[in-house]
């Protein structure tokens, strides 16, 4: 074996917080999911090793219809993430006074890190904080090319400082959204895809109609989910 083989085999791999934010209303088997395509893909690199996988929800300014109140999609992240050794739950975003940009979210979140606050105690490792990377689905990266909805200093740093793990959906080609995008083709090398080959229909805006439907959502999301959905009578109305 080479110096450099020597080298490469001894490097050391760049440790990684997968970083979601959402409504989470309610979080569903889907969500989770992600998470698990994501740490698989970026372990199976070589490169990077996945140390823990951050759930933001969003404030209630973000008035999105049938949001449910914070404190609620709080508890069920808390709830569907019990049972894990490698998921946590962040609540700064929700117990703002007003919505928070997504950079100033994932500014947060590394700010914490580096002061090891919860929920990021104990990631760092040898005095080295982690890199923090947005974990998103194809069409909140294909929302850059909304006009105005996104500052491009925010583009810019979410893509190239923070970096991005994109999970495709049916239908979606996020590999070229990126070549055909200047910012992004510029932060190629910072964004993952992440083919997901197993797609279902999963999401929250179903489940809460089968709620509202009086129709079982078990197997779509965890059981402590209903539970807690059940117990404070949500998504009756």
């Amino acid at each position: 074996m080479t110096n450099s083989s020597q080298q490469v085999k001894m490097a050391a791999k760049t440790k990684v917080i997968l970083f979601s934010c959402g409504s989470f209303n309610p979080i569903t088997h889907m969500h989770l999911r992600l998470f698990e395509l994501a740490r698989d893909a970026l372990n199976k690199t070589g490169i990077f090793e996945v140390i823990a996988g951050i759930i933001s929800p969003v404030n209630d300014a973000y008035n999105k219809e049938g949001l449910i109140h914070s404190r609620h999609r709080i508890e069920m992240v808390r709830s569907a993430t019990q049972g894990s050794d490698w998921l946590r739950v962040d609540d700064w975003e929700a117990k703002q006074s007003e919505w928070q940009r997504t950079r100033l979210v994932l500014d947060n979140a590394k700010e914490k890190l580096s002061k090891g606050e919860p929920p990021y105690t104990n990631l760092r490792l040898n005095g080295c904080s982690a890199k923090i990377k947005l974990l998103c689905g194809a069409d909140m990266l294909e929302s850059f090319s909304v006009p105005d909805l996104w500052s491009t200093d925010d583009m810019e740093t979410i893509a190239g400082d923070y970096g991005m793990v994109v999970i495709t959906r049916e239908g979606s080609n996020p590999e070229r959204f990126v070549n055909a995008t200047e910012l992004l083709r510029r932060r190629k090398d910072s964004i993952h895809i992440v083919t997901e080959w197993i797609y279902n229909e999963i999401s929250a805006t179903k489940i809460r109609q089968a709620l509202r439907n009086g129709d079982s959502v078990r197997y779509l999301i965890p059981d402590p989910v209903i539970e807690y959905i059940n117990k404070n009578k949500l998504y009756k109305s």
